[in-house]
């Protein structure tokens, strides 16, 4: 199995980062402890992640300017994946911002509070329903998008939070190369599209591998851990790793110990029975 992939123009580590849970209650406001925020991703990147997934509407703000002053010269092979399409309102509650002027402002955003002049992949967060994926045209967001990548400001395009014809819908207005949708253990609703974009080499990226605000809890997945002397979320991020050659993990944590716990999923070995029992899972 191999450990790395390609991005974009980039080859980056399957066991990446994500930056959301940085920030405060509710991904809105500064974390109780900045040092410790501070400490995870210079701990990451020792670790050998290089891919790490933010956006400037988690905090609003905060979690880039965490990035930059934590990471910041950024080392070569370091790729930074960001998020457009929302903003958050003063209740934290999460809110479209699909119009050229928005996704325009929140790649200047990015820019800025990353200390970056070009981002190596912005994915279009759809937003017809902020829960899940909902039909209908993302062509005037997208190409705006794509405006922006030929300005110079955005090396390349991901789509986030999308149905499979939105997929192809974008395909169609320029090149997209990754997906970054909610899959995991329980949730495999993207079973068909994950293997139809590994045939054409573009990155899956799952959110929520581990399930979450609401985290995975099954007797069938302890009793692999505890046979395999893992933990539950590291058998799940095995799993997603052996699942597709595509799948790039960006598991989440504000501490230090889930951090190393997560990374050494990157090297867990599932044998055939294991996965055949989680496979299982989805069908039960």
């Amino acid at each position: 199995m191999s450990q790395t992939y390609q991005l974009g123009s980039r080859s980056v580590q399957r066991m990446g980062y994500g930056a959301m849970r940085l920030s405060g209650p509710h991904i809105y406001g500064p974390p109780a402890d900045r040092q410790a925020a501070l400490a995870v991703l210079r701990a990451a990147v020792e670790s050998g992640v290089n891919h790490i997934d933010t956006s400037d509407y988690y905090g609003p703000h905060i979690t880039n300017q965490l990035i930059r002053e934590a990471l910041h010269p950024y080392q070569d092979d370091l790729v930074i994946v960001t998020k457009v399409g929302a903003r958050r309102g003063t209740d934290a509650s999460w809110l479209p911002a699909f119009s050229a002027a928005d996704l325009q402002q929140a790649v200047h955003d990015n820019l800025r509070n990353l200390g970056l002049d070009v981002l190596d992949v912005v994915n279009l967060r759809v937003m017809f329903d902020p829960m899940q994926p909902a039909e209908g045209s993302i062509e005037a967001p997208l190409t705006a998008l794509a405006e922006l990548q030929q300005q110079g400001l955005v090396k390349h395009i991901g789509l986030s939070n999308v149905t499979a014809a939105q997929v192809a819908q974008g395909r169609s207005i320029c090149e997209i190369v990754c997906v970054q949708n909610q899959y995991n253990l329980v949730n495999r609703d993207n079973d068909a599209l994950i293997d139809e974009l590994a045939r054409d080499g573009i990155a899956y990226v799952p959110f929520f591998p581990l399930g979450g605000f609401s985290p995975l809890q099954s007797a069938t997945l302890s009793q692999v851990a505890t046979r395999l002397q893992a933990s539950p979320n590291q058998v799940a991020l095995a799993w997603l790793l052996r699942r597709a050659p595509n799948i790039l993990l960006i598991p989440g944590t504000s501490s230090l110990s889930h951090l190393h716990e997560n990374i050494a999923a990157g090297s867990l070995h599932l044998p055939d029975d294991a996965m055949a029992e989680l496979d299982a899972m989805s069908a039960r």
